[in-house]
């Protein structure tokens, strides 16, 4: 095997396409680093038209193997790698995206994309490598590939701009952008924002172009290398009969009149003629010059002919709005009466109901990943049931396309969610599409703002999202942008450009096309359009609701939380998790501590949640001089006795300091079990205490100090007030069965 290899300098790190020391039988075949992440891509195209198709038969998997990170999978009876998890799903529908579009309209070979992660360097993120890595594959695998197409991240951190940043600047900054294109333009974007402007938005697109056509330059030189043989693709057309026998039955006026607001009166007038045609035709039908399907798919073409001619020309939508208007919108908060929260969010024909579910700490979703595993304590999930379109299909659990909008509507919202300090609940949210007529996944964005809101989640600001499109001649270049596209918008148009936000700026970015790239001018554009359409979006949420709910559902669980000193953890947790499963067990709740000292308590009602704290706080209270304790004596000596004065944590009274008078005999005064009240008087350098009965007696006027007023917690020891360091409660009542439930298991 002749080796071939391309280099260049990708922001610092070394980008390299080679096809050795790996090989296989696929058509195309490349291996791509980036550092110390190498991707495998294999490219396998179809001789022969796949039968059945009615659609481009391309298949993008990205395999996301542990053992490139040197990790062994987290399960303890399952280590074979299963079905993909929902981040190798994501970066194989990212992947595709791009591709997609740039083979020819009407293809019909099946086309095959793996991407095998064979190293990971646990610095950048393998996807966009993996994007390289699958053009590389298809430029030289002989299919009808129009690329190539290249992909970079940019980061925003510290206050600039970064191609190609770490996954410490991404978590850091406020921008996670991966943008993939051409020579010539952009042709997919994807991203989520802390807040950015448009304007920090289109600087990064146009960094990352400059980066996208050097990645381009260096596969073509790569692919120049090789002898390629195209394949001959199998390319589905309209019958021309049925097309010649259509127009000269429908006219402009029939075309015209198939309009209506919602989709059922669009449909039946598009049914109204397929009817007449197949009336007219009965004898080509019967006779099998063509079959009906192929006289609704000439119609079809030309109703997005006619569609796209009314918008370009006469600025026409086919349900009558306005290039720039957005649907009616409706808002119904608190529609459930048991969820904790709950909104529907309807625009045109689309609905969503989006519910919330507030859990303790412990029902975060922890997530197995090559990097490192991680929490997360939101998330949102995105249902699409045949009903929502009218359709009869069997359910087969969530689809590459749900896990996708239930991703973007997610990464929407976490900009805005207080810390976990401040609200440390887990937040699970999900929206159900009851209806759709195009854009409901930004229907699900501001369903779920609502349903936090309703909720009483204390979101900093509200966010919207809406759905822009595109309509262009790429004969004279002109071009019509529209607000809130719906269906047929979808089918017949040339983009889906998915915005969210909040007044402040972005926080997610989703843009497909179907043309061969987008200047940024036009992006320009169509952003600041969005962002018109978000504002008209958001204004009509807030009318209903203005405002996060004040208090919690009182079906929602009851947290209350306080911070201790981290090095007491292994106190609160005990040997082998003894002390703090005796207090779930006695309090009947869910304990949660972080390795930051955070210990959240999730109670079934306020009393039992108040006496978890009360016992945290003396297991972790450290005693200081002066301070006065109700006692137990849990020991004696000849010397003295040990009082306990918080659980855990004894001191001695010497037989000195047990009364005023000489004692002889430690029994003379007290014995084991008795209650003694006790001063500290002194800390020795071992840390042992020293305690005083006497000298409790002879502090004239000394008040009893209840020991619960007795104990304080870390942050009083640091010096704040002792205001400031009581527990502080979330309000809300507890789920009960949920928490007996855990307790049980």
């Amino acid at each position: 095997m002749e080796v071939k290899e391309m280099k260049m300098d990708l922001a610092g790190r070394e980008l390299r396409v080679t096809n050795h020391p790996l090989k296989s039988y696929a058509d195309g075949f490349a291996m791509v680093s980036l550092g110390d992440t190498v991707i495998m891509a294999n490219a396998l195209i179809g001789k022969e038209q796949r039968d059945g198709m009615d659609f481009f038969p391309l298949t993008v998997s990205y395999e996301e193997n542990m053992y490139a990170a040197g990790k062994i999978k987290g399960s303890r009876f399952i280590k074979r790698e299963g079905r993909p998890s929902e981040n190798a799903t994501l970066i194989s529908r990212m992947i595709d995206r791009p591709m997609r579009p740039l083979f020819p309209k009407g293809a019909r070979n099946e086309v095959q994309l793996i991407l095998s992660a064979l190293s990971v360097d646990l610095e950048v993120e393998p996807d966009v490598t993996a994007m390289n890595a699958a053009s590389v594959a298809l430029l030289i695998s002989g299919a009808p590939f129009e690329g190539p197409v290249g992909a970079v991240r940019i980061g925003y951190h510290d206050k600039k701009l970064v191609v190609n940043p770490t996954y410490t600047q991404v978590e850091e900054g406020k921008l996670n952008l991966v943008v993939a294109g051409t020579l010539d333009a952009i042709t997919m974007v994807e991203a989520g924002a802390n807040e950015v402007s448009e304007e920090l938005m289109l600087d990064a697109l146009d960094l990352a172009h400059k980066h996208i056509k050097e990645l381009c330059r260096l596969q073509l030189d790569f692919a120049a290398q090789f002898k390629v043989e195209p394949i001959e693709f199998f390319i589905s057309e309209l019958n021309p009969e049925a097309i010649s026998d259509v127009e000269s039955v429908v006219t402009k006026e029939m075309l015209d009149a198939v309009k209506g607001t919602t989709k059922k009166e669009v449909k039946k007038r598009i049914q109204e003629i397929e009817e007449q045609l197949f009336e007219k035709f009965a004898d080509k039908l019967e006779e099998e010059v063509y079959t009906e399907r192929d006289l609704a798919e000439a119609l079809n073409k030309m109703l997005e002919k006619n569609m796209r001619q009314n918008i370009l020309e006469k600025e026409e939508r086919i349900d009558g709005r306005k290039i720039d208007e957005v649907r009616p919108i409706s808002v119904v908060p608190d529609v459930l009466p048991r969820t904790h929260g709950s909104a529907i969010f309807q625009r045109g024909e689309t609905m969503a109901l989006t519910i919330t579910t507030l859990g303790g700490p412990g029902d975060a979703q922890l997530v197995d990943t090559m990097e490192a595993d991680k929490t997360k304590r939101y998330f949102h999930h995105y249902h699409f049931p045949p009903y929502a379109t009218g359709d009869i299909k069997p359910l087969r659990g969530p689809n590459r396309r749900e896990i996708g909008h239930g991703y973007l509507a997610e990464r929407s919202l976490v900009p805005v969610l207080p810390e976990k300090d401040e609200f440390p609940y887990t937040i699970w949210a999900v929206s159900e599409i009851t209806s759709c007529n195009g854009s409901s996944s930004m229907a699900s964005v501001c369903g779920s703002t609502l349903s936090l809101m309703s909720a009483g989640v204390p979101i900093a600001r509200p966010v919207s999202g809406i759905a822009m499109g595109l309509v262009m001649n790429k004969e004279s270049g002109d071009y019509k942008i529209l607000k809130d596209i719906q269906g047929l918008e979808d089918f017949a148009g040339d983009m889906d450009f998915k915005v969210a936000g909040t007044d402040e700026g972005i926080t997610a970015l989703q843009m497909d096309i179907k043309i061969k790239g987008l200047s940024l001018e036009l992006m320009k554009e169509a952003l600041m359009r969005a962002k018109e359409g978000r504002k008209f979006i958001l204004d009509k949420m807030l009318e209903v609701v203005p405002e996060v709910r004040p208090e919690l559902s009182k079906y929602a669980p009851l947290i209350m939380k306080i911070r201790i000193n981290p090095d007491l953890i292994k106190v609160v947790i005990g040997k082998g998790g003894e002390t703090i499963n005796k207090m779930i067990d006695e309090f009947g709740v869910e304990i949660n501590i972080d390795d930051d000292g955070l210990v959240t308590v999730t109670a079934p009602e306020q009393e039992a949640g108040q006496k978890a704290i009360d016992r945290i706080k003396e297991l972790t209270y450290e005693p200081k001089v002066g301070d006065v304790f109700d006692g137990t004596v849990v020991r004696i000596m000849d010397f003295g006795a040990f009082v306990e004065i918080v659980p855990g944590k004894d001191g001695l009274v010497h037989i000195s300091k047990l009364a005023k008078q000489r004692v002889n005999k430690v029994e003379d005064v007290v014995n084991v079990g008795d209650k003694l009240k006790v001063k500290l008087v002194e800390i020795d350098d071992q840390g042992r205490y020293n305690l005083s009965h006497v000298a409790v007696l002879n502090d004239k006027g000394n008040k009893n100090i209840p020991k619960s007023e007795a104990t304080i917690s870390p942050d009083e020891m640091n010096g704040k007030k002792k205001e400031d360091a009581k527990s502080e409660r979330v309000e809300g009542t507890a789920a009960v069965r949920r928490i007996k439930r855990n307790n049980e298991k």
